[in-house]
């Protein structure tokens, strides 16, 4: 099972990082073109695609790798015991958040499915599939976090805190 996360964190990274440098190209590009009066108005639809997915699975590889900004400011004089709880109680709403927002954007791609981009042949529905694909990878994400929380609370494991980057 590790090495299927495994498999997947990496395909991911390189999903987000090509789609990220293909944004950048076509905006540039598009700029350009402008420049000598050349208009492809299919190029800033693409972007703006290009645009939800890198920026959705971009919020997944920074929540998995633990890049997150947090505020511990009163938390840290807390207990370990009780931070671990708090982190647990965090976690559990933010799974909820992700459960609501999976099944909502699964609602609106598939009310969405028959509107079209003016420009390409390309639904909307599959901008918004990027929330729904982010948000289901963002849940696996949180459920390793609420298991190694977990394990810690109960003191079934004494791995060093993984929200502070490697």
């Amino acid at each position: 099972m590790n090495k299927l996360f495994s498999w997947l964190d990496k395909a991911e990274k390189v999903v987000c990082g090509t789609g990220f440098v293909f944004l950048i190209a076509f905006v540039f590009l598009s700029a350009f073109l402008r420049f000598f009066r050349v208009s492809m108005s299919w190029n800033i639809d693409l972007a703006m695609l290009l645009l939800a997915w890198t920026a959705f699975l971009g919020a997944d590889v920074a929540w998995r790798s633990g890049q997150i900004i947090g505020v511990d400011i009163l938390t840290r004089t807390f207990p370990e015991k009780l931070q671990r709880l708090i982190e647990l109680v965090v976690y559990l709403i933010i799974l909820t958040a992700l459960g609501f927002m999976f099944v909502y954007s699964l609602r609106l791609a598939w009310t969405e499915r028959i509107a079209r981009y003016q420009s390409m042949p390309i639904p909307y529905s599959l901008v918004i599939l990027s929330l729904a694909v982010a948000s289901l990878s963002m849940i696996f994400s949180t459920l390793q976090k609420i298991r190694r929380v977990s394990l810690q609370l109960f003191g079934k494991d004494a791995s060093p805190d993984r929200r502070s980057p490697e």
